[in-house]
C-alpha cells in the first residue's frame, strides 16, 4: 500500500478534554467518558465523544461509529438510540456496545450534531473532504488518547456513513499510519453498512416491494420508471440531478404504497409526516432522512441535559442546527458510487464487512448484493461460491438471527427481522455481530 506523505495539518489545537463521571445522570459505566472539539480546518469544528469499554478497556477494540444522512448525529442518535450505554430515557441499555468495545462517536461531517462551522465554506461537499477532515481529527484523537494506540481499531457505519467510512479507510491506506497515529494499519477494519452504489438500491426498490406485496403491477411500473430516470442521470454523471430524481422516486414509492417507511417496510409513515413539507427537494430529503434522527424528544435531550453535562458547547451552537446545510452541501456527491473504493480497500488487504437489515428499503439487501457482484476484487468468485452460514439469535438458541458469508478479507451479514437501524431493531443480534467481527467470545 502507498506510503505517501499525509497532507493533514499538524496544527495542535488545545481544546478542553473532559473526563468525568455522568454528573448525576443514571449510568451503567464504572469507567470514564471523554469528549472534545477538534478544529479540522479553519473555522470547521468537529465534536467527538468516547466511552471506554466496561471492562478490560486496554485489550478491547476501539470502535468508531459514523451515522448516516449525511447530517445524522452519532453523538445523539447512534449513542442514545442504538449502541451507547444509555438509552434516550437515560436508562442503561442492555445491548450497549461498550460491553465489548470502547466506542468513539464522531459528529461527522462538519455541521452534524454538535459539530459546527463558522462560515459557509466550512461544510464538506464530497467524501474526499470528509475523509481529509477525519484524518486530522484522528491525528488529534490518538495524540491526546495515546492509550488507545495499541487497540485494534474498527470503523462501523450506518447508511450514508458507509460511504464516508470507505473514503476514510482509503485515505488511511495512503498515508504512513504508523508515523501519524503510532498504531499499525493492520489494526484498522472497515465495517460498511451502506449502498456503495445508490443506483442499485433504487433500481431494486420496485422488485423488492412487489415481492413483499407492497406494490401492485401499476405501482411496480411507476416505481421502476422513476428508478430508471435516476439510473440514467447517474450514468450521465449528473449527480445533483440524480439526487433530485432519487427524491422523486421516493415520492413515487410513498404514493404507491400509502407511505411505506423506508427504514422498515413493516411500518408506515403517517399522512402528516408525508405531507408536512413542500418545496425544494433538499427540504424534503432532510425532513425524510435527517429529521427522523433528530426527533423532538432526542433534540430536547441533547439540547437540554446533555448539553449542560458536556459543558463545552458554544452558546451559538444548537445540536442538529446545521444538519440541513450538511445535506445540502453534500447533495451533489450523494449519488456518486464508491464501489471502486471498496475494490481498492479489498485489494489493499483491508477487512471489509457489509451488514444489512432484511426489512430495510432505502438500502435494501438485494441492492447491496447487486453492487457486490460488480466488484473487480480477485476474491469475488470465491466469495460467490460460498453458501451462507446461519447465526443463532443470541436470545433464542436454535433460532436463526442472521446469515453470514466470509471469504478472505470480505464478509457479508444478513440480519433478519431488522430494518435500516439494525442495533435499534435487533440489539442482541447487533451486539453478537460486533463480538463475532472483533473475534470476541
Amino acid at each position: 500500500m502507498g506510503r505517501a506523505e499525509s497532507s493533514c495539518s499538524w496544527l495542535y489545537n488545545c481544546v478542553c478534554i473532559v473526563i468525568v463521571s455522568y454528573l448525576g445522570l443514571s449510568s451503567p459505566l464504572a469507567g470514564k467518558e471523554v469528549w472534545a472539539y477538534e478544529e479540522v480546518r479553519e473555522g470547521a469544528h468537529m465534536f467527538w465523544w468516547l466511552y471506554t469499554a466496561d471492562t478490560d478497556s486496554q485489550n478491547r477494540p476501539l470502535v468508531m461509529w459514523l451515522q448516516g444522512g449525511p447530517g445524522g448525529s452519532g453523538s445523539g442518535f447512534g449513542n442514545f438510540e442504538e449502541i451507547g450505554p444509555l438509552n434516550r430515557d437515560l436508562e442503561p441499555r442492555k445491548t450497549s456496545w461498550v460491553q465489548a468495545a470502547s466506542v468513539l462517536f464522531v459528529d461527522n461531517p462538519v455541521g452534524t450534531g454538535f459539530s459546527y462551522t463558522d462560515r459557509p465554506d466550512g461544510y464538506a461537499t464530497d467524501v474526499a473532504t470528509v475523509a481529509s477532515d477525519m484524518l486530522v481529527l484522528l491525528q488529534h484523537f490518538f495524540k491526546k488518547m495515546s492509550e488507545f494506540q495499541s487497540n485494534p481499531f474498527y470503523i462501523f457505519s450506518e447508511s450514508y456513513g458507509g460511504k464516508m467510512a470507505a473514503a476514510i479507510s482509503l485515505e488511511l491506506t495512503k498515508v504512513n499510519v504508523t508515523s501519524l497515529f503510532n498504531f499499525p494499519f493492520s489494526s484498522i477494519l472497515i465495517i460498511d453498512k451502506t449502498s456503495a452504489s445508490s443506483t442499485d438500491s433504487v433500481m431494486t426498490w420496485g422488485p423488492y416491494l412487489y415481492t413483499t406485496s407492497l406494490l401492485d403491477d401499476y405501482g411496480l411500473a411507476d416505481v421502476s420508471s422513476a428508478a430508471e430516470a435516476v439510473k440514467q442521470a447517474v450514468e450521465q454523471q449528473q449527480f445533483q440531478k440524480a439526487t433530485e430524481l432519487w427524491s422523486v422516486a421516493e415520492t413515487v414509492v410513498e404514493q404507491n404504497t400509502n407511505g411505506v417507511n423506508f427504514y422498515n417496510i413493516l411500518t408506515q409513515d403517517s399522512d402528516e409526516k408525508r405531507t408536512s413539507v413542500a418545496g425544494d427537494f433538499i427540504a424534503l430529503q432532510t425532513h425524510r432522512h435527517i429529521r427522523p434522527l433528530h426527533s423532538q424528544s432526542l433534540s430536547e435531550l441533547m439540547n437540554g441535559p446533555i448539553r449542560k453535562k458536556l459543558g463545552i458547547i458554544p452558546q451559538n451552537v444548537t445540536w442538529g442546527g446545521q444538519a440541513d446545510n450538511v445535506f445540502s452541501y453534500m447533495a451533489g456527491d450523494f449519488m456518486r458510487p464508491v464501489v471502486d473504493i471498496v475494490d481498492q480497500l479489498l485489494t489493499a488487504g483491508v477487512n471489509v464487512t457489509i451488514y444489512n437489515g432484511q426489512l430495510d428499503l432505502i438500502v435494501d439487501t438485494i441492492g447491496q448484493e447487486l453492487w457486490v457482484k460488480k466488484l473487480k476484487w480477485e476474491g469475488l468468485p470465491g466469495f460467490n461460491k460460498l453458501r451462507w452460514t446461519p447465526v443463532d439469535d443470541p436470545t433464542s438458541p436454535g433460532v436463526t438471527g442472521a446469515f453470514c458469508k466470509t471469504y478472505k478479507n470480505f464478509s457479508f451479514y444478513w440480519i433478519l427481522k431488522a430494518g435500516h437501524m439494525i442495533p435499534s431493531d435487533q440489539g442482541p443480534m447487533a451486539l453478537q455481530m460486533l463480538k463475532m467481527i472483533t473475534q470476541q467470545d
